[in-house]
């Protein structure tokens, strides 16, 4: 595992995405939160294909604060089972990962 995390969420509005986006932020969990959309997502929920205009926020944070990350995006989500995804960052500028520690509490 490196030290340093991207976390993506999705959520079914700009304005929701934007909440969900500044609360990490703010809570100092997140160094940064990047939102896009709308996307197109076909998933499989209650037993039906579903097609719905979602907004990914794609967070960047350090490993230490993930499990903070993570409890901010459910506190704020409306979904009942949000995505809440890591990968690992494996290598990025010296500058900026300084500045992802910095930023992340």
């Amino acid at each position: 595992m490196t030290d340093h995390l991207t976390v993506l969420t999705t959520t079914d509005s700009a304005e929701r995405a934007e909440l969900l986006a500044r609360a990490a932020v703010e809570a100092r969990v997140a160094a940064c939160a990047q939102i896009d959309g709308p996307i197109r997502s076909v998933y499989r929920w209650d037993g039906a294909v579903r097609l719905d205009e979602e907004w990914r926020v794609l967070y960047k944070t350090t490993a230490a604060r993930y499990a903070a990350l993570e409890q901010v995006v459910k506190e704020h989500h409306t979904y009942d089972t949000p995505e809440i995804i890591a990968v690992d960052i494996q290598r990025g500028s010296a500058a900026y990962l300084a500045w992802i520690d910095a930023e992340s509490g």
